[in-house]
């Protein structure tokens, strides 16, 4: 069958590694998502396979067991997942996220610690920014830590942790005013704590609390939590990049790639929506023949079809300049703008093919309708990408003289 969304200029690793996912995604994934998301079932036989596959390290640098890919290709490789399950996206999402502020920002020994562990899948990782009392709002983080001789003492409460109960790794952005006199610049005196723990709920160490899971709308199986630090002692080498200060920068530098991972997300779910739509629109008859041949339906196809290459383009530019060594924050946010926006569209002119049919539980799409509203708020809501491509675009075209 013909297939949309196709990436012009791949190497042939590069293809290798995507005909394998989506292998993969057919035969594992999609036969059994939308029974385990129904029983809100944390998919481990299909994490397991993506051990297997490698793609835990497919981000991570040779030296360190990884297989040192490319965004791109990790982009790509999402895309597909997403278009199987979204919520196995967000399972190696925030482990790549992690992973990557490591490598870029990390100590020499906290990249010789943690990496070649979190190649092979052994130490998974999740990011905590969030806070009850805010949500895009990073510099009102009230989370802190207190220097006590060779340790930090952390206290405060985190919302919206994905992989908050099976990741074993959390990267933790709290308030530390050690060396910053009071009225710097909040994001300038933030710090990212490395913060082991073991999996499941409760007290997972002492001093850090992981409640029960968030019951969700949708974005089910994966587990969203809350972490609650209470005396949470860390001891100072656990500090990434192991100076204070830098990490609203290191958070954002996380953010800036996991916007690309969400706009790929984007992608494959709405993928899977025309697949489905299209799928059912040449079954269902009506007034003798299928719907397919009803203009109606044609023009609803076709504007789908269009989204989803249009949000495509946009996420493989988005990861291509990253991977150039280039600032991407406009292309990313664009990427992300867009490919969750049109995800939604493509989604409900899906279900509206559908008809009633589409309200049931025993549809696909059902799950889908479900799942995409959280792309729209995931690594920053449309709001904040319009601000920041705005603010970009003012910089690059701003008026001389």
């Amino acid at each position: 069958m013909a297939r949309l969304a196709q990436t012009a200029g791949l190497t042939d690793v590069q293809q290798e590694i995507l005909s394998t996912v989506r292998d993969f995604v057919d035969k594992e994934i999609i036969p059994v998502a939308t029974e385990l998301e129904h029983r809100d079932e944390y998919p481990q036989q299909i994490v397991d396979g993506l051990k297997e596959l490698g793609l835990f390290g497919l981000m991570i640098p040779e030296e360190y067991g990884g297989l040192g890919e490319s965004l791109l290709t990790y982009a790509l490789c999402v895309e597909e997942i997403a278009r199987g399950w979204m919520s196995v996206s967000g399972i190696i999402n925030t482990h790549f996220i992690v992973a990557y502020m490591i490598k870029q920002h990390g100590t020499q020994e906290q990249k010789e610690h943690f990496l070649p562990r979190m190649a092979l899948g052994e130490v998974r990782g999740a990011f905590s920014m969030s806070e009850p009392a805010l949500g895009s709002d990073v510099s009102a983080i009230s989370s802190k830590a207190v220097r006590d001789g060779d340790e930090y003492v952390l206290n405060g409460q985190k919302m919206w942790l994905t992989n908050g109960g099976s990741s074993t790794l959390v990267a933790v952005l709290v308030r530390s005013d050690e060396g910053h006199p009071e009225g710097t610049a909040p994001h300038k005196s933030m710090t990212t704590f490395l913060v082991e723990k073991e999996p499941g709920f409760g007290e997972v160490r002492p001093g850090l609390t992981i409640p029960g899971k968030i019951d969700k709308m949708g974005y089910k199986g994966v587990d969203t939590t809350e972490l609650i630090m209470d005396g949470l002692r860390v001891p100072a080498n656990r500090v990434l990049g192991g100076a204070t200060g830098r990490g609203f920068y290191q958070m954002m530098d996380g953010v800036e790639v996991g916007r690309v991972n969400v706009a790929a997300r984007g992608c494959g779910v709405a993928q899977r929506a025309f697949e489905l739509g299209v799928s059912y629109a040449q079954q269902r008859h009506t007034f003798g023949k299928p719907i397919a041949q009803h203009q109606a339906i044609q023009f609803k196809l076709a504007e789908m079809a269009t989204k989803v290459e249009a949000a495509h383009a946009m996420m493989v530019n988005a990861a291509r300049k990253k991977d150039s060594g280039e600032r991407n924050d406009l292309e990313a946010g664009m990427a992300k703008y867009l490919a969750s926006e049109y995800c939604k569209e493509v989604v409900e002119d899906a279900f509206r093919i559908h008809g009633g049919y589409g309200f049931s539980k025993e549809y696909e799409i059902e799950r889908l309708y479900r799942e995409a509203p959280m792309l729209l708020i995931g690594e920053g809501t449309a709001e904040i990408q319009k601000m920041i491509i705005g603010r970009r675009l003012l910089e690059e075209y701003r008026l001389q003289g």
